[in-house]
């Protein structure tokens, strides 16, 4: 009898948790049901990508979604744009919370390491249910193409407004004028500071008050950027070409010489000469200057500096300040190239910039812990000595010669550029 009534009980137990169990699993089915009905009938989520029109490589450029929830409810989501191939980003993500009828504004930022095209796809908004059991994916239409050209922020952050901060950074120096190689600008009235050899004698008897010539710098004077695109030129730095390097700091050479009234050209060669404008200082000038930098790619041949040399002299019949953007890496390239460089610098103001190899240099300074690892920083340190007796090759042939880094590149040029005008070398 009691074996009864124990079977009896655990069958009833057995009954009654089945029960409660089909009617949780009931409930929590109704709830998702109610929670995935709720999602779906939230209303109309909307997205809009804000970014410049061209952006600028190597620099942090910002782009902004602005998403609108026109829903009755607080919607939190997870937002996914499709960013273009270039960037190599697989994992980016947005979360956030936005109120009805409002707008929720996320910012990120993208640092192009290659000029060209850049494809944006649409923006992927992924909404959390009220109680988080599902998510729903509303497609927003935002897809648009964005050209990345050389560094446009590079190149006014140095306007000429900042010319004079300029010489502050990187510990470069502010260079003292010697004599009066300028174009003359007026004659003025007599300040203290003023250059007492600037005194005006006969504005001054005439007006019985001290005089002095004003002059300002010559102006119109023809520069170029040389730029070698051979294979030299591809090896990369942070994600960079040392050809991207170059091209950023010509187009922020090209601006600063217009801004101070002087003729900017521009020349590109590799096994050919690809690019050829002439200096000058007409308005349009600029815009096609970019628009030539930012077609420019490297190739895989050896540069043809006869034929540079050739081009140049037909292109430049008077003195021009030449700044040329190459990879000199040993003694032997550079006698290969020494007699066209030479003919350039018999008629015009050569400025030869090659780059500094940071990676060769840290790892020279490492500590070595085997016979192997010695003789490889040995050699490194040999390689990294040979860039400055190349520097002194140079400069004892009379050429000017700068070794930089590549992310210093366009403050060193610059700086170069107005120690050069100052000094009234050009």
């Amino acid at each position: 009898m009691g074996g009864v009534i124990a079977l009896f009980i655990v069958s009833f137990m057995v009954d009654w948790f089945f029960n409660v169990a089909a009617g949780a699993f009931l409930a929590v089915c109704l709830l998702l049901i109610w929670d995935s009905l709720r999602l779906y009938s939230i209303g109309k989520i909307t997205a809009e990508r804000k970014a410049a029109k061209i952006l600028s490589l190597g620099d942090r450029n910002r782009i902004a979604l602005k998403i609108h929830n026109s829903t009755p409810r607080v919607i939190r989501m997870n937002i996914i744009d499709e960013l273009p191939f270039q960037l190599q980003e697989r994992n980016f993500s947005i979360k956030g919370t936005v109120d009805s009828n409002d707008n929720f504004v996320a910012t990120y930022e993208i640092e192009p390491k290659t000029r060209g095209l850049y494809e944006f796809g649409n923006t992927l908004i992924y909404v959390q249910s009220p109680l988080g059991f599902a998510e729903r994916r509303c497609t927003c239409e935002t897809s648009q193409d964005i050209r990345v050209y050389p560094s446009i922020i590079q190149m006014k952050r140095y306007q000429l407004a900042s010319i004079e901060k300029l010489q502050q950074y990187h510990g470069a120096i502010k260079t003292r004028r010697i004599g009066h190689n300028y174009e003359f600008e007026q004659i003025k009235a007599y300040v203290e500071g003023d250059d007492y050899r600037s005194i005006n004698w006969k504005a001054t008897s005439r007006l019985n008050e001290l005089m002095v010539n004003q002059y300002t710098d010559e102006q119109a004077q023809p520069v170029y950027c040389l730029i070698d695109k051979s294979r030299q030129m591809n090896l990369p730095f942070n994600g960079m070409t040392l050809l991207d390097y170059a091209v950023n700091s010509s187009l922020v050479i090209s601006n600063v010489t217009l801004q101070k009234r002087d003729r900017i050209g521009l020349v590109t060669f590799g096994e050919k000469i690809d690019t050829m404008m002439k200096a000058s200082n007409n308005p349009r000038q600029l815009p096609q200057i970019l628009e030539s930098l930012y077609a420019e790619q490297p190739n895989e041949y050896d540069a043809n500096y006869p034929l540079l040399y050739k081009v140049m002299n037909s292109l430049a019949r008077t003195r021009s300040l030449l700044f040329l953007f190459t990879n000199i890496e040993s003694k032997h390239h550079l006698n290969r190239l020494l007699p066209q460089l030479l003919r350039l610098h018999k008629r015009h103001l050569l400025v030869v910039i090659f780059f500094r190899n940071d990676e060769l240099e840290e790892y020279a300074g490492e500590s070595a812990e085997d016979t192997i690892d010695i003789y490889k920083r040995t050699a490194a340190a040999k390689l990294i000595a040979e860039k400055q007796v190349l520097i002194q090759s140079l400069q004892q042939h009379g050429i000017h010669a700068m070794l930089s880094r590549p992310d210093e590149l366009t403050i060193d040029t610059l700086n170069k550029y107005l120690e050069l005008k100052a000094r009234g070398l050009i």
